[in-house]
């Protein structure tokens, strides 16, 4: 598989019909954008989890423009809000493809689910949860939250909440679920299937203006993310580009986690029917 490498993460080059047909074994997948390579530069535990990680997606056509810069341009952006409607339209008759969607509130929660399973024409979505701020903190919350979906017999399992979030708690638990298969890190794209956030225009999109309009939108959450902690990205690729770039994490060995297990292990190499039923709760 062709890979480009952008600071210390390296990106799976690929187009979108490519990783539909690799998805159907399964797999983690994680789409970065400029924030995550931000945080990859400090965070060791969120490094961690990316080297997990079956897929690494460029989900920023600010990434697109970077890799073009470093010479090793990408096939194709693919953001998660285009990439989970296509998956789930792409398995819409495969009756082994149920959802369980985990983040946002329930109102959210609900109304997406209605409406992806409306839209593909049976009861694809089997069940969601909403979970409290920190869950990922505790581990009586997160071990309710997998009993909850290895209920479900779900074997999708679309993670909405924030980045880094979601990435440390996919990789911490990934292996003590059941049925699930498919792992999303997919931040604001239950939002955006129920209705209650709109994505940024096309046109913005294209051009890699997103940012602008989610600053726009949220800007007490938002400015110092975009003003202040990711704008020395755009020095360190012009380091990555004159040779001049450092790995702050090279040399770690990659952390799995072994089966039915909470306990980390350090490894050397390379990153390698549901019954449908509803599951509400927490905010």
């Amino acid at each position: 598989m062709e890979q480009v490498k952008i600071l210390n993460c390296v990106i799976d080059n690929m187009s979108q019909a490519t990783l539909l047909e690799k998805l159907k074994f399964g797999g983690v997948v994680y789409l970065p954008n400029v924030d995550h390579i931000m945080n990859l530069q400090k965070d060791r535990e969120f490094y961690q989890s990316y080297q997990a990680a079956n897929y690494i997606i460029c989900d920023s056509q600010i990434l697109m423009y970077a890799a073009k810069f470093l010479g090793q341009p990408l096939v194709e952006k693919i953001s998660g809000a285009d990439l989970f409607p296509e998956y789930y339209n792409y398995h819409k008759d495969d009756p082994e493809v149920t959802i369980f969607l985990l983040g946002a509130n329930d109102e959210i929660c609900i109304t997406a689910q209605n409406k992806i399973n409306e839209k593909v024409g049976r009861e694809m979505v089997v069940g969601y949860y909403c979970p409290d701020f920190g869950f990922e903190k505790s581990e009586t919350e997160s071990q309710k939250i997998i009993d909850l979906i290895n209920q479900s017999g779900a074997t999708v399992l679309a993670v909405g909440v924030s980045a880094p979030r979601r990435e440390k708690w996919i990789f911490q638990y990934k292996n003590r679920f059941q049925n699930i298969k498919t792992f999303f890190a997919i931040g604001a794209t239950i939002n955006f299937e129920s209705g209650h956030s709109k994505r940024a225009p096309k046109w913005m999109c294209n051009v890699g203006l997103e940012w602008l309009h989610r600053l726009l939108s949220e800007p007490k959450r938002l400015w110092r993310r975009y003003l202040v902690e990711d704008l020395p990205f755009f020095w360190l690729l012009l380091l990555q580009k004159l040779k001049l770039y450092r790995d702050p994490f090279v040399g770690d060995k990659k952390i799995e986690m072994v089966p039915s297990s909470s306990e980390l292990y350090l490894v050397s190499g390379e990153k390698s029917k549901a019954k449908p039923v509803t599951l509400g709760g927490g905010k």
